[in-house]
Formats: C-alpha cells, sequence, structure tokens
C-alpha cells in the first residue's frame, strides 16, 4: 500500500482539536494498515517525525431504513504523536 491510501482523511473533532496542542493528531486509516505503515506514511506526507502511534478499531452500526437492516462500514483511527523537535503538521492552511 502506498502513503496516500493508507490515510484517509484527518479527523476534525472538538477533541482531536484539543489534542493537537499536545503534538497528537488524529486520523482515519485503512482498516488493513498496521502501526508501523501508518508511522512512515504520516512521516513521508509530512515530513515529520513519528513518536508513537495508537490505533482504535471501530465496528460498523447497525442501522435500519423501512425494514430493510445493515451495518455502516467499520473504521480505524489512529493517534499520531509526534517528537517534541518535530515541526507541527498543518491541517488548515491559510
Amino acid at each position: 500500500m502506498e502513503a496516500r491510501d493508507i490515510l484517509k482523511r484527518p479527523v476534525i473533532t472538538e477533541r482531536s482539536s484539543e489534542l493537537m496542542a499536545e503534538k497528537k493528531y488524529t486520523f482515519e486509516v485503512d482498516t488493513r494498515a498496521n502501526k508501523t505503515q501508518v508511522k512512515d506514511a504520516v512521516e513521508e506526507i509530512f515530513g515529520v517525525n513519528v513518536e508513537k502511534v495508537n490505533v482504535l478499531n471501530y465496528k460498523g452500526k447497525f442501522k435500519r431504513v423501512g425494514r430493510y437492516g445493515g451495518y455502516t462500514n467499520k473504521r480505524r483511527k489512529a493517534i499520531v504523536k509526534l517528537t517534541a523537535d518535530s515541526k507541527d503538521i498543518e491541517l488548515f492552511e491559510m
């Protein structure tokens, strides 16, 4: 997998915005990617040094539309912590 295939999109929530002050960034990643692949992808795309990666798996929720039921897509979220001497990731360019 290529780096752009591993990182799908940044997760922008109130909680993730607070974590940015601690140099922790949250991304939605491919469900097949492991921690090492996520680390390499972030370092390649943004040119930063990654200290550690935490990964969270989310199951799909059961939803109904009329009499038909199904599950939403499962997803995987990664929280990436940068080293102290690394530059910040600019998610919102001015």
